[in-house]
């Protein structure tokens, strides 16, 4: 009986001691950027445009590609779904040159990019970044992780495993400098181990007037409970927004806000699920003083992913755009209506142009 009882109690000690050492292991690994970093320039293959000029219009696109894994016929454990990796190498393959050729075709300046793989088990470890750049050798570009943990243990049964993901801007402008900004807020230990650390890229490009014309790409967080950290991260963007206007800078921000975001309705989509809990309304307190929003009220940006895409029945919304400072006038912002075919997003373009000055 003694030993039985050994027996039993060596085998409830073995799961209790894999938890631990993992929970150490990921602790000792954790991934923790500095306030800032300088992040690399990698230039264009072919040669990049020097100076913006005032006046000239431009156009960015900014499109959540969802690790080439959110497809229409996926769900995610994390929004009420059961799936946390895409069906397959060669799905991911398709979604990514899929989305690859359709930033072809759009020509845009600048792309803002988020949820970029380089080396995911959720994405088959298919690098992303470099497809991208090869199928786009007229852009220059820069990545900035804002997710790498060495395994995600959930959904127990399949789970996320192994990540390295972020965000990707590109660019047929040369630009002066890019720095990635660590966004506040973290999640209690030991959920922010396997969490994202949020982040922005600022890319600097020069001006004909001398000024600089600042391009932020962002992905703010989505899931914290009470708002807290979304709070946190929309007060350092004040403050980041306020010392650019000092320095009589153009700037524009883009990416997936997650937020119902201003001058958009969800309810004018038709739908059968109802709003869900992670979506607030964009806060009207935000300090960004005579800042104009580009976004498009008409065309949805996201989908729910408790279930596959079906038209008419997931609800959708507007969480991706652009903020714009009162030095530059948006001409149009269109959201492209893809049906959600290989993301669980659409992309949005805005077309700009920067007012003439003599500072």
């Amino acid at each position: 009986m003694k030993k039985l009882i050994k027996w039993l109690a060596a085998l409830l000690l073995i799961p209790v001691a894999i938890i631990v050492v993992f929970l150490g292991y990921v602790t000792i690994t954790d991934y923790k950027p500095p306030a800032q970093i300088a992040l690399p320039l990698n230039e264009p293959m072919l040669p990049a445009k020097t100076v913006i000029t005032q006046g000239d219009t431009l156009t960015a696109t900014t499109f959540n590609i969802g690790y080439a894994g959110l497809d229409e016929g996926q769900d995610f454990f994390m929004d009420g779904g059961t799936r946390s990796r895409s069906s397959s190498k060669s799905k991911t393959d398709e979604n990514i040159l899929s989305m690859g050729g359709y930033l072809q075709d759009k020509q845009s300046d600048f792309y803002l990019l988020q949820e970029v793989d380089i080396k995911s088990s959720r994405s088959y470890k298919v690098n992303e970044v470099t497809i991208l750049r090869d199928l786009l050798p007229q852009y220059g570009y820069v990545f900035a992780l804002n997710y790498k943990v060495p395994w995600v243990p959930v959904p127990v049964f399949k789970p996320m495993g192994s990540v390295q993901s972020g965000l990707l801007t590109m660019s047929q402008y040369a630009s002066r400098a890019h720095t990635r900004y660590d966004l506040p807020g973290k999640e209690s230990w030991p959920v922010q181990q396997m969490e994202l650390d949020r982040a922005f890229i600022e890319s600097r490009y020069p001006v004909d007037n001398g000024k600089e014309f600042v391009l932020v790409n962002l992905h703010l967080s989505a899931f914290d409970e009470g708002g807290v950290i979304r709070k946190q991260q929309l007060e350092f963007l004040e403050a980041y927004i306020e010392q650019e206007v000092k320095q009589g800078n153009y700037l524009l921000l883009g990416g997936d806000w997650n937020h119902s975001l201003p001058g958009t309705d969800p309810q004018v989509f038709p739908a059968e699920q109802a709003w869900p809990e992670w979506l607030q309304p964009f806060p009207v307190s935000f300090g960004a003083e005579n800042f104009n929003w580009g976004v498009d009220p008409n065309t949805p940006t996201v989908r729910t992913l408790d279930i596959a895409y079906e038209d008419g029945v997931n609800f959708l919304a507007v969480i991706d755009g652009f903020l714009a400072s009162s030095n530059i006038e948006i001409i149009e912002t269109r959201g492209e209506q893809l049906h959600f075919k290989n993301s669980d997003h659409n992309p949005v373009t805005i077309s700009f142009r920067l007012l003439k000055f003599n500072f």
